[in-house]
């Protein structure tokens, strides 16, 4: 459990939840379109898996 908690707390992931979470704010209240709140989302995640897979693949 402590382990997994520590892993949460990488820089990386710390952005990629803090942007997913303002980005759900501003869609909720209606200050961006869900065209763009799909989109930076999207690349968001996208990117966070992708890099994880990148250093799964490596450890193997």
């Amino acid at each position: 459990m402590l382990k997994r908690l520590s892993e949460l707390m990488q820089v990386k992931k710390l952005i990629a939840l803090g942007l997913t979470l303002v980005f759900c704010i501003m869609a909720l209240r209606e200050a961006i379109s869900s065209e763009q709140f799909l989109t930076v989302f999207s690349l968001v995640v996208a990117f966070y898996f992708g890099q994880s897979t990148v250093r799964d693949t490596k450890k193997e």
